[in-house]
């Protein structure tokens, strides 16, 4: 329960933390795009914001007879597609609607494009470039953003699995970071009946810290410590192990849990969750070999954020 309540108090953190940052870049760029589109419009020669010298450029731009002879068109064109829209996107985070997020990571590419065309049509300049990483930091924050508020919608009823622990001959066996693992083992035990059990680690998993901390070792193949396992694996006729996959491996807590499982389990499968297509038949490969045994059967199962996009 704790750990779970961890992972919940992780999610909502970060959610708020990226939320503001977001909210911080659409009022910056917003409001930087209004002061810059009205300057345009009070002085379309753009003497007042020292950019009269830059109007040649304009030339090379399709309509620039008709466009481009001042700042009128532009100042209007940075008003819409960077002043109001991004002012827009900043209202609605602050109202904490959803399409808020969307529409700021989508206004932050939207800057982008628009700092490309000057990359076309003025020599390099430290200002151009400078609101491309704007936008750029935007984006990502958008994304950011919108994939922490997924994480914090997802949730598990465990009164949805009634049918755990009704045959004491089978266990599933798990490992969760997020809970998303944690759902398939939910949904097998309940199928069979199975009683089941969850591999702690003694590492910090949570949280994003967390993710890169697993990913760390995941990279390198490390073990990672896990709580002393306290059931008898040996009283079970079978025993399915559901593990994540980390930077296209075994996750370390399993490959620990393997290890210390040898010799204990009687028959076994396997069903692996991770984000991506493929079967990943190296981690099926390695836990094979560390328990001694070959599995009856495996599930590779693509999952997004707690929703199941196919298995294999």
């Amino acid at each position: 329960m704790t750990k779970t309540k961890n992972i919940e108090k992780s999610r909502q953190i970060r959610s708020r933390i990226s939320s503001r940052w977001l909210l911080f870049w659409t009022l910056f760029i917003g409001v930087g795009a209004i002061y810059g589109g009205t300057m345009m419009l009070i002085d379309p020669t753009g003497k007042a914001l020292r950019m009269d010298g830059l109007l040649p450029y304009f030339q090379v731009l399709p309509f620039s007879e008709y466009l481009f002879q001042d700042y009128i068109f532009s100042g209007i064109a940075l008003l819409i597609v960077n002043g109001i829209s991004n002012l827009t996107a900043a209202v609605l985070i602050m109202m904490k609607k959803k399409i808020g997020v969307v529409l700021g990571g989508i206004f932050g590419i939207t800057l982008m494009l628009w700092i490309c065309i000057q990359f076309v049509i003025f020599p390099p300049n430290f200002m151009s470039t400078s609101y491309f990483v704007f936008g750029l930091i935007e984006a990502l924050t958008g994304y950011m953003t919108w994939v922490f508020q997924k994480q914090e919608e997802f949730s598990l009823d465990l009164s949805d699995y009634p049918g755990i622990g009704k045959d004491h001959t089978r266990l599933v066996v798990f490992f969760s970071r997020m809970g998303y693992v944690k759902k398939e083992a939910y949904k097998r035990a309940d199928e069979t009946g199975a009683d089941i059990y969850e591999i702690k680690a003694k590492e910090r998993t949570e949280g994003t810290l967390g993710f890169w901390w697993c990913g760390r070792f995941a990279m390198h193949r490390w073990d990672m410590a896990i709580e002393k396992i306290t059931v008898d694996l040996s009283s079970y006729r079978h025993v399915t192990i559901c593990t994540p996959i980390w930077v296209f491996s075994l996750s370390s807590p399993v490959r620990e849990f393997c290890k210390e499982a040898k010799g204990k389990i009687r028959e076994v499968d396997y069903i692996l969750v991770h984000h991506t297509k493929g079967k990943y038949t190296c981690a099926i490969e390695e836990m094979d070999k560390l328990l001694g045994l070959t599995h009856t059967s495996s599930i590779s199962m693509e999952c997004h954020m707690g929703v199941s996009k196919g298995q294999w």
